[in-house]
């Protein structure tokens, strides 16, 4: 691996690696609405969100976090205007106070804020539009939760920057399983320390939150009831709990992987269950870690950020191969780990952010640990079955070809349902 290479993997893994309070797809509405004020210089009097329809899908049935227990985009562009701060990034909201969740549902009352379908743009694109008196403002996002595209103050663009900075958001395209097990064998830790340190911290956390409270559906309890002494079961529980917990309002930060804190969540518990059940040093775990966050990555940057495809799917596999890491498996044994995992979970939607995203990351994990327990055993699926072909990394194109262009009407389908849908 070059010098170019190594430092490519740093700033993806510095960019992807970030810490979010609840779903970022509210919370980038938020973001957005809580610049557009900034850029105004004064409360809106009214304001639009004009949003993709997998952000519309993503924020519909999530509880936004310090809002009062509070749903949907108008919700979260509220709440961003009453109380957000824009400096916080991806935690625009976790600085609230009583008196403006008492004022955000006054303003939802009062309907100062409309949501509208923006057609024609990529999956991932938000527009705040804010007015007070003659003064207007607007903010754009695309392409990443927290990436301001635009900002328009009073007609006039003050901001343009349409597309992320490879050079400091790192070439994805550049990834692969080779050279991802040769930067986590040889990564110096201090590159990677803080960043991993912060994701074991903050996910560890909100999944104890989720196994010691009930949130939502409680999936990850019901898991660890029904099986507490096996490690898998404690693997599948942390990863759904930790869901359980987000999905349902609790305002912890998790640190995200792909833009999106459920798929930080499966990355990342599973391999910290197996850690401490193998006793592995913590520079394993963090080796490790970094193997399941890159792959995850990899996995899902030919898909694109919001999909009809199921993120966990990817995150679930990265789990897999972290794990088979952690006991000693390298490229031949974390491929089949890999290529097993998707042939066995492939396929499953997105039909939004809400509780029973806790039971998709069950699934997932699930999957990605039979990849693994199946290659141990010397088992696998073969090029021909299905979708998987020879060579990981061709059957890796061939499942983002499924997620990203064969599911796009499947896509279509399930955000007119949600639309369409009175609950």
């Amino acid at each position: 691996m070059t010098q170019e290479q190594y430092q490519n993997y740093i700033k993806i893994l510095r960019s992807e690696l970030i810490p979010a309070m609840g779903c970022t797809e509210p919370i980038a509405v938020a973001f957005a609405a809580a610049k557009a004020r900034e850029v105004l210089g004064c409360m809106p009097e009214a304001m639009v969100a004009r949003c993709s329809g997998n952000i519309i899908k993503n924020v519909k049935s999530v509880i936004v976090p310090n809002s009062g227990n509070e749903r949907g985009v108008e919700a979260a562009a509220v709440l961003g205007a009453v109380a957000g701060q824009a400096d916080l990034g991806l935690q625009v909201i976790s600085q609230v106070t009583p008196e403006q969740i008492a004022r955000t549902k006054e303003l939802l009352t009062q309907k100062i804020c409309r949501c509208e379908l923006e057609e024609g743009e990529g999956n991932l694109y938000i527009l705040i539009t804010m007015t007070a008196g003659d003064a207007s403002a607007a903010v754009e996002v695309r392409t990443k939760h927290d990436h301001i595209s635009r900002i328009i103050k009073n007609g006039k663009v003050l901001f343009e920057q349409p597309n992320l900075q490879v050079e400091i958001s790192g070439d994805k395209s550049q990834l692969n399983l080779k050279d991802i097990l040769e930067f986590a064998d040889t990564v110096n830790l201090e590159d990677v320390r803080e960043l991993l340190e912060t994701q074991i911290s903050y996910n560890t956390a909100i999944a104890e939150e989720g196994l010691n409270n009930f949130w939502g559906a409680s999936v990850g309890r019901t898991i660890l009831d029904a099986e507490p002494g096996s490690t898998l079961q404690r693997a599948r529980a942390a990863a759904a709990a930790g869901s359980d917990a987000r999905m349902n309002g609790c305002a912890l930060p998790v640190v995200i992987n792909s833009g999106s804190g459920n798929q930080g969540l499966t990355a990342s518990l599973p391999v910290i269950v197996y850690a401490r059940e193998l006793r592995a040093t913590q520079e394993e775990l963090y080796r490790a870690l970094a193997v399941s966050n890159l792959v995850t990555i990899h996995l899902k940057s030919g898909i694109g950020p919001l999909s009809a495809y199921c993120g966990a799917t990817s995150a679930g596999c990265g789990a897999g191969a972290g794990v088979t890491y952690l006991y000693g498996g390298r490229f031949y044994e974390i491929a089949h780990t890999i290529v097993n995992a998707l042939a066995i979970n492939s396929g499953m939607v997105c039909d939004g952010a809400k509780a029973s995203c806790a039971a998709k990351i069950a699934s997932a994990v699930e999957a990605g640990l039979l990849g693994m327990q199946m290659q141990r055993n010397g088992s696998q699926f073969y090029g021909g079955d299905g979708i998987v072909v020879k060579g990981v990394e061709n059957t890796i194109r061939n499942v983002c070809q499924l997620a990203r262009v064969g599911m796009r009407e499947t896509d279509q389908t399930i955000i007119k349902l949600m639309m369409n849908s009175c609950v």
